[in-house]
């Protein structure tokens, strides 16, 4: 289970020039742009969101997953003109659920990504949405950025650390041809909402999802320099008048049908395209 010495010498000198230190491929032909994206992994975090996708992209469960000692779980397959992985971080030994929050998040985004090696990473998933912002139940949002809302360090350097805003990949065309709705995500370890939190996201602008692992991709796709998406659908209204996890537990089953929906179509588009024509 435990990753060796050697293995962890091997991670840590994985950007040497033997190969690619992300996602990136080195070997070209004359037809293909080194930048076009013929690898996608997808990170979603709970099963339930994950399990429409996995059956409509008709993908395989990898075996041994991305390290034996994690109780992460990668499916992939071939898909149009490249290939796409979906990775869950799994479920929490002592409790069987969902490995939800930022950490789980973290760890196997990064060792997922020096493993598959993507050119594209997407966090699909489900957020709370804003009323305030146009937001309703099913909207589907690709995210611009990605912010904290709940680390809250009042010292010069540090705030800005907390707050840790990243953007994601630009991409207008994507935008303009499915009609998505787009905003910053804000992202915290607590599904309450609270003024403090508030506060935050107003002070941002234009948070428009609220979730639980998205700046945390945004982390370490900006350390390991991979392109990220976040594209989001709205499970609940996070400024409403139902309780967040009432509404939430209403509706996943709806979102995870319109992720189902709209995940083939993002794909559909990205894949065989340069980065920088998306």
């Amino acid at each position: 289970g435990r990753l060796n010495e050697a293995e962890c010498d091997l991670m840590s000198n994985s950007s040497s020039s033997a190969h690619p230190p992300l996602g990136g491929r080195m070997v070209t032909t004359a037809n293909e742009e080194p930048n076009d994206v013929k690898m996608v992994v997808i990170y979603v975090a709970m099963k339930e969101e994950a399990a429409p996708m996995i059956e409509s992209l008709k993908l395989s469960e990898k075996i041994g997953g991305i390290e034996e000692c994690l109780p992460s779980r990668v499916y992939e397959g071939e898909y149009g003109s490249g290939r796409v992985a979906i990775v869950i971080p799994g479920t929490d030994k002592a409790t069987g659920v969902n490995l939800i929050g930022t950490d789980s998040a973290a760890l196997t985004t990064y060792l997922a990504v020096r493993k598959l090696k993507p050119d594209l990473l997407i966090n699909a998933g489900t957020c709370g949405g804003f009323k305030r912002q146009g937001g309703n139940i099913g909207d589907v949002y690709c995210v611009t950025g990605f912010q904290n809302h709940d680390r809250r360090i009042p010292i010069p350097g540090y705030d800005v650390l907390g707050r840790a805003h990243r953007s994601a990949t630009k991409t207008p065309k994507l935008i303009q041809t499915l009609n998505l709705k787009t905003g910053l995500c804000s992202t915290g370890n607590s599904l309450d909402f609270i003024p403090a939190d508030d506060l935050r996201m107003l002070n941002a602008g234009n948070v428009c999802c609220k979730d639980m692992e998205g700046a945390a991709i945004a982390w370490v796709a900006d350390l390991l320099q991979v392109p990220v998406l976040g594209i989001k659908v709205v499970t609940d209204i996070v400024d409403g008048d139902k309780p967040t996890q009432e509404e939430f537990l209403a509706n996943l089953g709806a979102a995870a049908a319109s992720l189902q929906s709209a995940l083939p179509k993002v794909l559909d588009y990205v894949l065989g395209r340069p980065i920088d024509d998306l």
